[in-house]
């Protein structure tokens, strides 16, 4: 009997509103700063080098501490009238100047943790740049694929219905066919590739799954191409030259603290002795040095000086290596700039009105079949290579932003498909 019932309470719970479940709303969309924003704050390399900053924090205090004072405490025989008893308190006098270059080289170290911090930074804002236009290169991907379908199930329509009407062979419908399943395999394969770039996206903040819908930037955000003398000057301020100049400055201040503990520290000792046997206190004042006869601090003298030596070396190695890295990058950016125009401005256009007619014709029976998969397939692949370019684009300008740490971005414009 209650089964009865049940298509009624069903419609009932359907028909009324504040009862019927709503659909889930979409995905809002993702546009770079929100992404940026995101990576920025949740990054866990970024986590990891905010500690560094804080370790070195800490670091620096304790180089500014001053060594703790010793008490010792000496009896000398057990029999209480002959045993004396001496308390003292000794202090050392660090001498050299050891503590101020202690502190110098905490400093040094606390500046080098925030440079790497910084660079830190704009390795993941050049990477969630890299990501985000990898997705909305692969979203243009799978609306050209999207479209390339669409296209071949037009026609695939328009050969069947010539075929009903006995103007073509079969055959031209069988090759329809299967460029339509190849348009298929196209766009699963798109569908893949982007699904891919959307979870590398999400990776950049540590995000296991994409939550976001589909990403989205304004038609003025592309990389700009800085000029030779805008190149010069970012390339001095650099992150990864900074922290190259920071290291030499940590070895200088380094061998400097290293040519300091050469001179000995002085202990000063105050104290008080008792003498049982005779009732009598007396005050006990010492001084102690030790003398450097045989350890001089030589060998940690050199390697600190080595060290700096290779620290400059290596600053004068990374100068070269980020100057070829820029220009090439600059060199892709400009050649992948000047290939969009040209297919935005020339190649697309002219592909597009080509599989127009082609398609025209072919409905008309003015032209074959291969002629139309000819001129898809030129459309196609003309879709495709500004795809390709648009990333490249893309890449090169997040490569400049890594090395030089600067962020002028304007998008182009999509093609419409």
């Amino acid at each position: 009997m209650p089964y009865i019932f049940a298509p009624l309470a069903l419609a009932l719970l359907l028909a009324h509103p504040a009862l019927a479940a709503e659909p889930a709303a979409a995905p809002a969309p993702l546009t770079l700063d929100a992404a940026l924003g995101l990576a920025l704050q949740h990054n866990p390399v970024l986590t990891a080098a905010t500690h560094e900053v804080h370790i070195a924090a800490g670091q620096r205090d304790q180089a500014a501490a001053i060594p703790n004072p010793e008490m010792s405490f000496l009896r000398e025989g057990f029999e209480r009238e002959g045993r004396t008893t001496t308390v003292m308190v000794n202090q050392v006098i660090e001498l050299g100047g050891k503590r101020g270059a202690r502190v110098a080289v905490a400093e040094l170290d606390g500046a080098a943790a925030s440079a790497e911090l910084a660079a830190a930074r704009g390795k993941v804002r050049a990477e969630v740049m890299t990501a985000f236009f990898d997705v909305l290169a692969a979203q243009e991907r799978m609306k050209l694929a999207e479209a390339s379908r669409e296209l071949a199930q037009r026609a695939t329509g328009a050969a069947a219905r010539r075929v009903a009407a006995g103007r073509i062979s079969p055959v031209e419908e069988t090759r329809a066919r299967v460029a339509e399943a190849n348009s298929k395999i196209e766009l699963n394969q798109a569908g893949s590739e982007l699904e891919a770039a959307r979870r590398q996206l999400a990776a950049t903040w540590g995000s296991g799954a994409p939550s976001f819908g589909a990403v989205e930037a304004s038609a003025s955000t592309a990389p700009a191409r800085p000029s030779a003398g805008e190149l010069a000057g970012m390339l001095a301020q650099a992150p990864q030259l900074v922290l190259a100049r920071l290291e030499v400055d940590r070895q200088q201040a380094r061998a400097d603290l290293e040519r300091r503990r050469r001179v000995p520290d002085l202990t000063l000792s105050l104290g008080s002795k008792r003498d049982e046997q005779f009732g009598q206190r007396q005050a006990v004042v010492g001084v102690s040095l030790p003398i450097p006869l045989f350890d001089r601090n030589q060998g940690n003298m050199a390697s600190a000086l080595r060290r700096t030596d290779k620290a400059r070396d290596e600053l004068a190695a990374l100068e070269n290596r980020l100057a070829l890295d820029v220009a090439q990058a600059s060199l892709r950016l400009a050649s992948a700039e000047t290939e969009l125009n040209i297919i935005r401005g020339e190649i697309l256009p002219a592909a597009q009105s080509a599989h127009d007619v082609a398609v025209k014709g072919f409905e008309l029976g003015k032209f074959s079949f291969l002629d139309v998969l000819d001129a898809q397939r030129t459309l196609f692949q003309a879709r495709t290579q500004y795809v390709r370019s648009l990333a490249e684009l893309h890449r090169a300008g997040a490569d400049i932003e890594r090395l030089l740490g600067r962020s002028a971005y304007k998008m182009p414009s999509a093609p419409t498909s």
